[in-house]
């Protein structure tokens, strides 16, 4: 039965500027169960010859038949497929993985196979035919070259190929263990395994049934000594025919992948390691900065809201000098006020201030604060209702009551953990009933914002402060909408009570704190932004890093790509197995980015009493992020992978 017919096959290859005639008009045909030698000096084109006849090259003339089926000009893929399921190669070298056990480099064509039951088995099994049930968990270097070479011809068993190319299979070898390993083809050979052996010894070669000799690319002899034994498969079984399929991509191999990923990892410690710290220098930043930027805007917010919704701030301007004379900026009164409630359309409310310094004393303990005179509206319109107690009334302002509400730093200073509510402090030498704790507003800048006592209006103008106008009128706006023209309005109701001209129309200013809020809110959103840019500017080089690994990776593993196409591996396979080591390598980086992002931003906070916010979605961006970068710079060293042609990466040294 012809099992393989190659007719007038032409094959050349240049070298620089030089074509070499590595095969010229051959033809040949083999049966299934022969078992052949190919012989010839060195530069005759045996060892061409057999890459043609095993699928790892084509010719550039000619036609090759398998089972009468012309594969002369098949899809790589399909070329895979019969390199996995129709030959067996066993080479000179040996070309096992170094990082993987006997029995893990015998099943290494299962994982390319389109059939993986019984996976285990089958490779056990064949390490026992070739008597190494003992060494299953041996890795290459702790075997023998004799060893080695049965590991590499169970492995060539493993799918139940249709034959079995080897290229000089015992040249690396000594005479003892060169005879083992001829001992074991002539056992298959027996028992129906078509084999083709490249030799240029004559001892080996005389352990064929058939040699064919080739010299300067032509063949010169061929001679049969017996008939071919009967096929130890029939090729239906393992080639139906009309049936060249595309392998489909298996779970098992996707395993393999994340095992060899790991492999590469552990093998190459502090590179793989550096590569790494790079992602996750970029992940935890990325994560620390939204966290960051998130609580910023939180905070602004907060202290805005605070601050009161729809308000605008009434406050003096500059005091401009001329000369020897000082032209004062404008003073409030109660007229004014009274005129902006009744006249502007939109006002809800409005709560004139005055401010000034004051020493508290209580007991043995004083301290210098703020004291700040507000009417009954503050509370409400600044969100400054009392943590504990009550505010003062109207009726206690417009009567000059001494009541005080103290903020919390005043209360530290002057009370400790005692309760400051209905004890009597000095402010100034005038004697002030605590009656309310003021909420915590937390430090703005230099600035405590804690650091206060609010008394009643009335009683700060005339009892504490002596002044008649006010430091600050805010009036607060029914809706967002009406607010810029409610703003226009009192700065032109101002302009017109004061008499000012307009040189002087600067001596007061009105302030809409809508506005304030929303420029603050886009100045640390463009922060945000910018940092994060920075961050993701620290992941692209951390990218570029990984790709640089990959690229040295796929020279130091250029025979590895080799061996993996000559059992099975199509492109995509290599292609997959590669950028699944890139991803592994960016998977772990951003993994341990995002606990160093959790340590950062918890220290950032305890440290300097920042607010940082971390959600899942910062989470999710700086994880797929890592991994895009993964995708994008592991697939060029990927793609430069699976594109080596197998026989120049097998010969890679």
């Amino acid at each position: 039965m012809k099992l393989l017919e190659a007719e007038n096959i032409y094959k050349t290859y240049r070298i620089g500027q030089v074509d070499i005639h590595a095969l010229q008009g051959v033809s040949v045909d083999i049966d299934a169960g022969e078992f052949i030698a190919i012989m010839g000096p060195s530069g005759s084109g045996k060892s061409t010859l057999m890459h043609l006849l095993g699928f790892l090259d084509t010719p550039d003339k000619g036609v090759i038949r398998l089972l009468d089926k012309n594969v002369t000009m098949l899809k790589e893929e399909e070329y895979a497929f019969l390199r996995n399921r129709v030959t067996g190669f066993v080479f000179q070298q040996f070309n096992l993985m170094t990082r993987s056990t006997a029995l893990e480099n015998v099943a290494l064509p299962l994982i390319y196979s389109r059939n993986q039951t019984e996976e285990i088995k089958k490779p056990l099994e064949m390490l026992k035919q070739v008597g190494l049930e003992d060494r299953i968990q041996h890795r290459p270097n702790e075997l023998s070259g004799g060893q080695q070479q049965r590991v590499a011809i169970a492995r060539a068993l493993v799918n139940q190929p249709l034959m079995i190319l080897a290229d000089e299979p015992t040249g690396n070898l000594d005479s003892k263990s060169g005879n083992e390993i001829l001992a074991i083809f002539k056992h298959l050979n027996e028992k129906g395994m078509t084999i083709v052996m490249v030799t240029h010894d004559e001892k080996v070669g005389a352990v064929a049934e058939r040699i064919i000799r080739m010299q300067d690319g032509k063949i010169i002899a061929d001679e049969r000594k017996s008939n071919p034994k009967q096929p130890l498969i029939a090729p239906s079984e393992i080639f139906p025919e009309n049936e060249v399929k595309n392998k489909k991509y298996s779970l098992k191999e996707f395993q393999e992948h994340f095992k060899q990923a790991y492999r590469m990892i552990m093998s190459n410690k502090l590179r793989s390691a550096l590569s790494i710290l790079g992602v996750l220098i970029g992940v935890a930043c990325v994560i620390t900065i939204l966290a960051l930027g998130r609580g910023a805007r939180q905070s602004i917010t907060e202290q805005l809201s605070r601050l009161g919704s729809n308000l605008l701030s009434v406050r003096p301007g500059s005091t401009k000098v001329h000369g020897t004379a000082e032209e004062a900026a404008t003073r409030f009164t109660n007229e004014d006020a009274r005129a902006i409630q009744e006249t502007i359309s939109g006002v809800k409310r409005i709560s004139p201030q005055v401010t000034g310094q004051g020493q508290a004393v209580y007991g043995n303990k004083n301290w210098s604060t703020a004291v700040l005179g507000v009417t009954p509206a503050y509370a409400s319109m600044k969100n400054q209702e009392p943590a504990m107690g009550r505010f003062f009334t109207e009726e206690e302002n417009l009567s000059r009551r001494r009541v005080a509400l103290i903020g919390k730093t005043v209360q530290r200073e002057l009370f400790g953990e005692e309760s400051p509510i209905g004890k009597t402090i000095k402010i100034n030498r005038i004697n002030f009933q605590v009656i309310g704790l003021l909420p915590s507003l937390g430090g703005g800048g230099w600035h405590d914002q804690d650091d206060v006592v609010v008394i009643p209006l009335m009683t700060a103008m005339k009892r504490v402060q002596g002044k008649d106008f006010f430091d600050q009128i805010d009036v607060e706006i029914e809706t967002l909408k009406q607010m810029p023209e409610a703003q226009e309005a009192i700065t032109s109701l101002l302009i017109r009570r004061h008499r000012l001209t307009p040189d002087r129309y600067d001596s007061f200013n009105v302030r809409n704190f809508a506005d304030i809020q929303a420029a603050l809110t886009s100045t640390t959103k463009t922060i945000s932004i910018l940092l994060g840019c920075v961050a993701a500017i620290s992941l692209l080089v951390g990218g570029i890093g990984i790709m640089n690994v990959m690229l040295v990776s796929v020279k130091e593993r250029t025979r590895e790509i080799g061996l993996r196409k000559a059992i099975g591996a199509t492109p995509r396979d290599i292609l997959m197995q590669f950028l699944v080591e890139a991803v592994v390598i960016t998977f772990l980086g951003g993994l341990i980015g995002i606990f160093l992002a959790l340590g950062l931003s918890w220290l950032i906070a305890a440290i300097a009493g920042w607010k940082m916010i971390i959600s899942l979605d910062a989470f999710l961006l700086a994880f797929l992020f890592s991994a895009g970068v993964g995708i994008i710079f592991g697939l060029w060293p990927a793609k430069q992978a699976a594109s080596l042609d197998p026989i120049e990466a097998l010969r890679y040294e």
